[in-house]
């Protein structure tokens, strides 16, 4: 069946329905529906862990014009639910480009849907906020998948992460990617050198985060999200705590572990590792009703006034008033005031809830790593 030819649908668990056309593969998928600000990097969006259990609407119009490559991954697969655009291009023209999007949605089995009006589906998501929905390209009877979409228990009430994280521990040295450079995908021993141990928890770790770890001078050892702490005590210096997808609360073990790993040594947390390290240093979470999604975030480093403009993936955020005088704030949102990040006022514990290893355009937050180095140097 030709592309244009294949009808889908998008149906909300409010009832809203929007009529598109497939692409990627066909099927059923069901997700929490989230909008993506950013104008390009569809690819990292894709791959990037932290959207298991999500169904993402693109608000840039034009999607897939520059095609795919495997040196714009941030994990191995694509952990989407589901892709939504306006407008999808099956015919890239770029110079890194080695693919379709179209056809690398279907070998991976994500179901896509465009030809609709992602304007409108963006304000009624900020209007009334994020909700489950289901992308179809079988199933076309409305009512029936409301039912399905109804049905579903909502994204807090599954551990995400351990459907994502790494099943075994690997090292980790592939560097930092510069024009000109071939990326390897894959993941090289790192040469025995002086640096810095640090064992990452992957939650859904992106490569980037990696990669810039390796650029600040650490010796990177990536671990399962169930480590117990006291092996990863034995091989590390400094432990990071990643990004991931899903509510931090459903996540107990991974809670469980950063008590244990408090006071002992040096802690940087990122997104959801920020958000498990808040409720670790026993403050509490909330959802924010539309969450942030996107490369355009300004952020205010509040002790050197100076703004930032980050990437952005999350739907929950770490109540700071929660945690009395344990914390002090380090960094605010400036779109709507929230917790950004935050520093222990008597622990080597730095965390963030933006992303300081992607560059949306600016690379304005690479800098965390080399201050995380600093603060482990200090300690």
């Amino acid at each position: 069946m030709n592309r244009n030819e294949a009808k889908a649908l998008l149906v909300l668990a409010d009832g809203t329905v929007f009529e598109g056309r497939g692409f990627g593969a066909r099927g059923e998928t069901v997700g929490e529906v989230v909008f993506n600000t950013s104008m390009t990097g569809y690819q990292e969006i894709l791959t990037d862990a932290s959207y298991k259990g999500q169904i993402v609407v693109m608000t840039y119009t034009q999607i897939g014009n520059y095609g795919v490559n495997p040196g714009d991954i941030e994990s191995c697969a694509p952990s989407v639910e589901g892709f939504v655009a306006k407008e999808f291009f099956d015919y890239p023209s770029n110079w890194r480009s080695q693919g379709g999007l179209g056809s690398y949605l279907k070998e991976n089995g994500k179901t896509g849907i465009d030809g609709i009006d992602t304007r409108a589906l963006t304000r009624h998501l900020r209007d009334r906020g994020v909700q489950m929905g289901i992308i179809s390209t079988e199933d076309l009877n409305p009512g029936s998948l409301l039912e399905k979409v109804r049905k579903h228990p909502g994204i807090s009430a599954l551990d995400l992460v351990s459907e994502v994280t790494t099943k075994e521990p690997y090292a980790w040295s592939e560097p930092l990617w510069r024009h000109g450079d071939r990326p390897s995908s894959s993941h090289v021993p790192r040469p025995n050198r002086d640096a810095i141990k640090v064992v990452v928890f992957d939650y859904g770790v992106k490569m980037n985060i990696l990669r810039h770890l390796d650029a600040a001078g650490f010796a990177v050892t990536v671990v399962p999200a169930t480590t117990p702490p006291e092996e990863a005590l034995k091989q590390a210096d400094a432990i990071v705590l990643s990004n991931g997808p899903g509510d931090p609360r459903s996540v107990p073990y991974a809670i469980d572990s950063v008590k244990y790993l408090l006071g002992k040594k040096p802690i940087l947390g990122i997104c959801l590792g920020h958000q498990i390290l808040g409720l670790g240093l026993g403050g509490s979470t909330y959802k924010l009703k539309f969450g942030h999604h996107g490369g355009n975030h300004p952020v205010m480093d509040l002790a050197a006034k100076k703004v930032e403009i980050t990437s952005q993936n999350h739907n929950y955020c770490v109540d700071i008033r929660s945690l009395g005088n344990q914390v002090e704030m380090t960094h605010q949102n400036l779109y709507d005031g929230t917790e950004e990040g935050m520093a222990h006022r008597e622990l080597p514990v730095i965390s963030y809830q933006h992303h300081p290893e992607a560059g949306p355009g600016p690379n304005d937050s690479g800098h965390i790593f080399s201050r995380f180095r600093d603060m482990i140097e200090r300690a």
